[in-house]
């Protein structure tokens, strides 16, 4: 696949978890019960989310259409 391709398609997952950060499936109203990895589910949730922005941005620091080579 091009590596432009799997840019773009990196930024588009970026924006979505962006998104996701500020809709009801990371902030549910008035709800504290769900537990995620032990934790509440509102910081359970924003912690999976941020590791997954971290995730996308090295990947697309490695697909970049324009990256020079640096080894």
């Amino acid at each position: 696949m091009n590596k432009t391709i799997l840019w773009r398609i990196c930024k588009a997952l970026a924006v979505l978890c962006v998104i996701a950060t500020f809709t009801p499936l990371a902030i549910p109203a008035g709800k504290i019960d769900p537990m995620v990895l032990g934790m509440p589910y509102t910081l359970g949730v924003g912690i999976i989310i941020s590791v997954l922005l971290v995730i996308l941005t090295i990947l697309a620091t490695i697909l970049h259409p324009e990256r020079k080579n640096f080894d």
